[in-house]
C-alpha cells in the first residue's frame, strides 16, 4: 500500500520514529496500525528534520488484513491529528519502495520578505527583514545545477556515505513579499538544502557576490558557507516516481501561497 501524506512538521521532532518523544512517523504507524488491527511500519521518500514540513510525503507499507481505500483514506484522516493528513491512498506494486523507487524529490522553501513579519504564517515561512534581491538569488544559484559535490552544503551530522548529488532545477522567485526556492535533486545531504538558502540569503541581502555560490562549491568547506536557514520555511513539496505509479506528479504548493503576502 502506498499513501500521499502531508503535515506540518512545527510540533514534531522530525519524522522517524522515537522513544520519548513525538514524531511524524510514530503518530502515522500508531493511526494505521489501529486501521489494520496488526503493528504496521511505514518506510518514507525522505526523512524531514524536526519542523519542516512536507506536502508530498509518501510511504509504503505491508499488511495482511486488507482493508479498503476508503479505510485508510479517510479512516486514517479522522483518527490523524489536524496538521497531519492523508491525501492519497492505493495498492501498490510489491516492488515499488517510496525511497529507493523515487527518481528526485523537489523542496520548496518559503521566505516572507517584508519589514514586518506576520504571526499567521510564522511557522510556515522564513522572515527576513532586508529586502532580498531575488535575481541576484537566482543567478547564484544556477551554479549548483548538474552533478556535484555538495560537501560545502552538509550538516556535520550527515551520514551519507557519498557527498555528491545531482541537482536538476533551482529557481528564485519573488511573489509579493513571498520570496520561494525551488531545488529539485535526485537526493539530497543532511541539511543540504537549508544550508544553500542561508547562503542565497547572503547573496540577497549585497553581503556575498553572485558568483560566492560557485566559490563556496569549489571550496569543499562548509565553514565557509552560511549559516543553516530555519527549518520552518522548508517543505518536501514533491517526490517523482516512473509514470507506471500513476502517483502525482506535480509539484503540491502549501494552499496559502494564493494568499496576499
Amino acid at each position: 500500500m502506498v499513501l500521499g501524506v502531508e503535515y506540518l512538521g512545527s510540533h514534531y521532532h522530525g519524522w522517524q520514529r522515537q522513544s520519548n518523544v513525538q514524531s511524524i512517523q510514530g503518530t502515522l504507524e500508531k493511526v494505521l496500525s489501529e486501521i489494520a488491527d496488526e503493528p504496521v511500519s511505514v518506510t518514507c521518500a525522505g526523512r524531514t528534520d524536526r519542523g519542516v514540513h512536507a506536502t508530498s510525503q509518501y510511504v509504503h507499507f505491508d499488511v495482511t488484513n486488507e482493508r479498503p481505500l476508503k479505510a485508510w483514506l479517510m479512516g486514517g484522516n479522522t483518527l490523524l491529528p489536524d496538521d497531519i493528513s492523508i491525501f492519497h491512498a492505493s495498492p501498490i506494486d510489491a516492488a515499488f519502495d517510496a525511497r529507493r523507487t523515487a527518481i528526485d524529490r523537489t523542496y520548496v522553501y518559503l521566505i516572507h520578505n517584508h519589514a514586518i513579519p506576520r504571526s499567521p504564517v510564522a511557522q510556515q515561512t522564513t522572515w527576513v527583514a532586508q529586502t532580498l534581491n531575488t535575481e541576484a538569488m537566482h543567478d547564484a544559484a544556477q551554479a549548483l545545477l548538474g552533478e556535484q559535490n555538495f560537501i560545502a552544503f552538509r550538516s556535520a551530522h550527515c551520514q551519507s556515505v557519498s557527498v555528491h548529488r545531482n541537482m536538476t532545477a533551482i529557481s528564485v522567485k519573488r511573489y509579493s513579499d513571498l520570496v520561494v526556492v525551488e531545488i529539485t535533486a535526485n537526493a539530497f545531504l543532511h541539511h543540504m538544502v537549508r544550508n544553500i538558502v542561508g547562503s542565497l540569503i547572503d547573496v540577497g541581502k549585497g553581503i556575498q557576490e553572485i558568483s560566492w555560490m560557485a566559490e563556496l562549491l569549489a571550496s569543499e568547506d562548509r565553514t565557509q558557507a552560511g549559516v543553516t536557514a530555519p527549518a520552518n520555511g522548508l517543505f518536501l513539496a514533491r517526490v517523482r516516481y516512473p509514470e507506471q505509479y500513476g502517483l502525482e506528479q506535480s509539484i503540491r504548493y502549501p494552499l496559502y501561497m494564493a494568499t496576499d503576502f
